[in-house]
């Protein structure tokens, strides 16, 4: 997920009969014989949070000595408002621009606790290959385009981009209709006078636009369009952003002639927490990742054929130089066992 000018409001419209089958899915919090509780994460509906409540749900069992966390998956709305009110425990992504208004009611009632950013770094915009510009050798592509670096400089790079199905245009893949960020595209388009040089292909699906993107890098051919980070396919492809003049709030608010702004995805829990763990609300505080990171395991889980844990294993194994600055000595050294006996 992103700063999501994409899917932030599908988590509004959910029906009285979703909402009813998550609380009936939803239960307390048991305890385990030791008296250490069995914590409830988000398992929300995207990857990258799953992966993430897995690997801390591995230190927290494995480092901590608590019962294996129960995920419960669920959409975003009824998630956030089940970590209001203490059926969830933890949420490690925590998009608030996307629920501000029953984040803020949340916040008011004091029952809720902002732990501070995942991954400081996401971004979103407009891409293309990284061949493109600076060639690849490897795989005998010249520049295609070298000056290429900015908005200002697409109206003399159309032609490259040029769709035989729409002659006399380049060809810029935009999000799926219904997404804001659709509509965005489309109101930077006339900001920045591009309509005249390039057409703005609409995609169906994030399933077809993401094809697009892999069918054109895998031939070596030009593409530009819309995408964002973390994903997998960022971890997968070498892509650069075109560059835009840095985020402004008064250009957002007229022209969208800008960067899009930063995400803010936090770490959030129940205030419970404090009283019922903590030395985890201390981990949580310290838990911090980057969009790199994050696209290289979901890149992983891609390959694994889309399982959360085999990318969190991966990710703990892979960098123990990350994850062991959340954690002191003693716990690092059990979870480092704990990895030992894990295939």
């Amino acid at each position: 997920m992103f700063k999501n000018y994409c899917r932030g409001k599908w988590g509004r419209y959910l029906g009285l009969g979703l909402i009813f089958v998550f609380l009936l899915t939803i239960t307390a919090c048991g305890t385990a014989g030791d008296g250490k509780p069995r914590l409830t994460f988000a398992d929300v509906s995207w990857d990258s949070v799953q992966v993430h409540n897995r690997i801390a749900g591995f230190i927290v069992h494995h480092g901590y000595g608590y019962p294996e966390p129960r995920h419960v998956f669920g959409e975003s709305l009824p998630l956030v408002q089940g970590l209001g009110n203490g059926d969830v425990d933890v949420l490690m992504e925590n998009w608030i621009d996307n629920w501000q208004e029953a984040w803020d009611k949340i916040m008011a009632r004091g029952t809720a606790i902002d732990l501070g950013p995942n991954f400081p770094d996401s971004t979103q915009g407009w891409y293309v290959p990284t061949y493109v510009i600076k060639g690849d050798k490897e795989r005998g592509i010249e520049p295609m385009a070298p000056n290429l670096k900015s908005v200002e400089d697409m109206p003399g790079y159309w032609e490259l981009f040029q769709d035989p199905q729409t002659p006399g245009k380049g060809c810029f893949y935009n999000s799926p209709p219904g997404w804001v960020c659709t509509e965005i595209n489309e109101i930077k388009f006339d900001a920045y006078g591009l309509h005249e040089n390039y057409e703005l292909f609409g995609t169906g699906s994030q399933t077809s636009l993401a094809a697009s993107m892999v069918s054109a890098y895998e031939r070596g051919k030009p593409w530009i369009g819309y995408y964002w980070e973390p994903t997998w396919i960022m971890g997968k492809l070498d892509m650069t952003l075109i560059e835009e003049s840095p985020y402004d709030e008064d250009v957002w608010v007229n022209t969208k002639a800008c960067a899009y702004p930063a995400s803010v995805v936090n770490v959030a829990i129940h205030k419970d927490m404090q009283e019922k763990a903590p030395e985890l609300v201390e981990f949580l505080k310290n838990y911090t990742t980057t969009s790199a990171q994050n696209n290289e395991f979901l890149a992983q889980m891609s390959d694994s054929g889309g399982d959360a844990e085999t990318a969190a294993i991966w990710f703990l194994k892979e960098h123990p130089e990350v994850w062991k600055e959340w954690v002191p000595d003693d716990v690092a050294t059990r979870v480092e066992k704990a990895l030992e006996e894990v295939s």
